[in-house]
This record gives C-alpha cells, sequence and structure tokens, in this order.
C-alpha cells in the first residue's frame, strides 16, 4: 500500500512511465460498432498502432485498452488481441458510447485524439479547459 499520513493514497507511476487507456473500435483498427460483433473477428490492426504500441509496452508503459463494446463481447475482443499480437495490460469494457468524451480525474490527464496514423508523442502547446480555481 502507499502511505501519506498514515491514510492509503492511490499508486503513481515511476517519472516518465505512462498509463495509456486506447480505444479499440476507430483507432486500432476500423471502426465496428457493437450491433455488428460478426466484424470483430475478421477486422484487421492498423500496422501502426500495432508496432508504436507494442513499442510502448516495451519501454515499460502501461497499456489498458478501453472500448465501448460490451461485456459480452470480452473473449472475441481479447482473442482478437492476441491472435495479432497485441502486448497490454488490461482491457476495460463498456466505455460510454457516443464520443464527446470530457475526463475529470484528481490525477493528471493527457488527451490525444487519433486521427489516422500512430507514431510517436510530440509535444505541442494547445488551448484546453480548467476548472477555475481562482
Amino acid at each position: 500500500m502507499f502511505l501519506n499520513n498514515n491514510k492509503n493514497v492511490s499508486p503513481v507511476l515511476k517519472p516518465g512511465i505512462k498509463n495509456y487507456l486506447i480505444d479499440i473500435d476507430g483507432t486500432i483498427c476500423d471502426d465496428v460498432p457493437n450491433e455488428e460483433p460478426e466484424r470483430m473477428v475478421t477486422c484487421l490492426p492498423y500496422p501502426d498502432a500495432l508496432e508504436i504500441l507494442n513499442k510502448w509496452f516495451d519501454e515499460g508503459h502501461i497499456i489498458t485498452f478501453f472500448t465501448s463494446r460490451t461485456e459480452e463481447h470480452r473473449a472475441i475482443s481479447e482473442g482478437w488481441l492476441k491472435k495479432h499480437n497485441f502486448k497490454y495490460h488490461g482491457l476495460l469494457m463498456n466505455k460510454p458510447r457516443g464520443g464527446n468524451y470530457h475526463w475529470i480525474d484528481n490525477h493528471i490527464v493527457r488527451a490525444t485524439r487519433f486521427k489516422g496514423k500512430f507514431t510517436d508523442l510530440v509535444v505541442k502547446n494547445k488551448k484546453i479547459e480548467v476548472f477555475d480555481n481562482g
């Protein structure tokens, strides 16, 4: 356990290590809706996604897939990830559908919108929304 003044606190990763939450459909492969689960088995991964995500895993980063697929699609999803040799630590199902996500958390959150190709990440300054705490 991680203790702070005799209270349990959330763990903090080592400096330089990132905790990636990565969508599946439309991000590492073609967008397959839950209403067409038969396509989940036959779609192919984006080669650049497989290469970069496995590289990040090998560098020690945490890779967790976070998908709108339902729990009933877990076995299909895990089988597909294994078949295509994705390295990962976890798979979270039932992400809310519809997009326009706004994540509020007490930890540092960085969001990167996928626009068609995985590469190493670069630093750019962008406008963001924050809480006005005075």
